[in-house]
């Protein structure tokens, strides 16, 4: 049996430090922190519910980040 491969690491960084910045402050932080994803979305939209490793989500509502999560 083939062993399982080893994610990549990723950002070492608190999502709830994100919650109440700019839409485009935010984006800036996280790819200067190394996030290889950075996926802004509206409240309520369908979204896959894979787990992708250097991804890092926010909920923006009027321009303002309202939630954040990895994966």
């Amino acid at each position: 049996m083939a062993s399982l491969p080893t994610p990549p690491a990723q950002p070492d960084d608190d999502a709830d430090a994100y919650v109440g910045l700019a839409s485009d402050a935010a984006d800036r932080q996280a790819r200067s922190r190394g996030w290889e994803t950075v996926r802004a979305v509206p409240p309520g939209a369908f979204l896959t519910m894979e787990f992708r490793h250097g991804r890092i989500n926010f909920q923006v509502e009027d321009g303002t980040v309202t939630r954040c999560w990895v994966g």
